[in-house]
């Protein structure tokens, strides 16, 4: 922890034991041996950040479920061509929930750009110009935004109505200890991917201790979730080319979300001491930083494991059996009439739209050149053939 020496001998010929009890938490397959100490150092991280997580019941449960393999043999029983559009329409869907949980709808291509820097996720290295870079990338138009490391405090909460003062749910480490705690977080990142600790609770661990550090003024958030796809991809725990939308279930599940950033964020405000800025702002006064080094990730472990679980047990085949459903509709359309493929997705649209009936405005507009035979055709087919469009809006 120090790095300083004490003045007493070396543990001798004694039975060399590991640090962490990897049968009560999760730890490092390996690790660096202290000859002096007789300790093998299996710690996910460095005494700059190293949370660490239980083997509670529900993670040795979900472990046990091979998620990672689940998801491999459901891909490698779906067409190549389904996998891409599937693949697609999955990572924008993950880059506009990520904003909608920050109360944001951002505009198409801000949500595109987004989802393009998801996609990119773990194959780019962790370091403090990478989270800048990042950071210039979700805020987009920076005029009224601070880009880079905070220069002072922050909190998340709310400002009195009439005093002005800070009423903070969380407040985030200090400014002049945020690079320490970066760099720490990335050693960490490093040290699990390279050192077979199980990606989800490196994942979980990594992106709610960064959330926590909060160290942006704005973009905390969606920064927090992309480190998420960051280490899941690095471990190559998702199949190639594609991103599990964890911020669709994450959407899904508020409440229960923002319940697990308060098993620690609460419980840690009593420990912090701060005053009023001026400008409305805090300042801390006492030493924080262990706060946010050292913590207990179970509870934000179990929480991740359940929202890949349902990304991958229900997302993704409601995602693969829409397409299909789809497709079987667009190829029976083309039976009937001949139509482009922009022309049966409207077609598709207006049916969902309608509860599988085309309205009196696509009758007499848009489909006007249908006969009515061949809209009872497609009607049918519709019916026969497509899953309803809300079981894929799953953000």
């Amino acid at each position: 922890m120090t790095g300083d020496t004490l003045d007493l001998p070396d543990a001798g010929k004694v039975r060399l034991v590991e640090a962490v009890d990897p049968a009560q938490q999760f730890a490092l397959a390996g690790g660096e041996v202290s000859t002096r100490h007789r300790v093998m150092n299996n710690l996910p991280g460095t005494p700059r950040f190293c949370p660490i997580v239980r083997r509670s019941p529900a993670l040795v449960a979900v472990e046990a479920r091979n998620l990672d393999q689940r998801a491999r043999a459901q891909i490698g029983r779906v067409r190549p061509d389904l996998v891409a559009r599937a693949a697609a329409f999955m990572l924008l869907n993950d880059s506009k929930s990520s904003f909608a949980i920050e109360g944001e709808r951002p505009s198409g291509t801000r949500a595109i750009r987004w989802g393009q820097a998801i996609a990119e996720a773990g194959h780019t290295q962790l370091s403090l110009p990478e989270f800048n870079r990042l950071q210039r990338i979700v805020i987009g138009d920076a005029r009224f935004v601070q880009l880079g490391l905070r220069d002072e405090g922050g909190f998340v909460g709310v400002h009195d109505r009439e005093t002005g003062d800070p009423i903070p749910d969380h407040i985030s480490a200090r400014a002049q200890d945020l690079e320490d705690l970066l760099t720490g977080l990335v050693d960490y990142a490093n040290r699990t991917l390279h050192g077979g600790y199980d990606p989800v609770a490196a994942a979980a661990a990594l992106a709610f201790g960064f959330v926590y550090i909060h160290p942006y003024v704005d973009g905390n958030g969606r920064l927090h979730r992309w480190l998420i796809h960051h280490v899941l991809a690095a471990a190559n725990y998702n199949p190639p080319g594609l991103v599990f939308p964890v911020s669709a279930a994450i959407l899904r599940h508020l409440d229960a979300y923002r319940a697990v950033l308060e098993t620690y964020s609460r419980p840690l405000l009593p420990e912090i001491e701060w005053r009023r800025t001026p400008s409305g702002n805090v300042e801390v006064l006492n030493d924080t930083v262990a706060y946010y080094r050292f913590f207990d990730a179970t509870a934000h472990a179990e929480f991740l494991y359940a929202c890949v679980e349902q990304t991958i047990e229900e997302d993704l085949p409601a995602e693969v059996a829409f397409l299909e459903a789809f497709d079987r509709f667009s190829l029976g359309v083309q039976e009937i009439v001949d139509m482009p493929a922009d022309r049966i997705e409207l077609l598709q649209k207006f049916l969902q739209q309608n509860d599988g009936q085309l309205s009196q405005r696509a009758r007499t507009r848009e489909f006007a050149a249908l006969t009515p035979e061949e809209t009872a055709q497609i009607e049918q087919l519709y019916r026969d053939s497509v899953v309803p469009d809300d079981e894929r809006n799953y953000g």
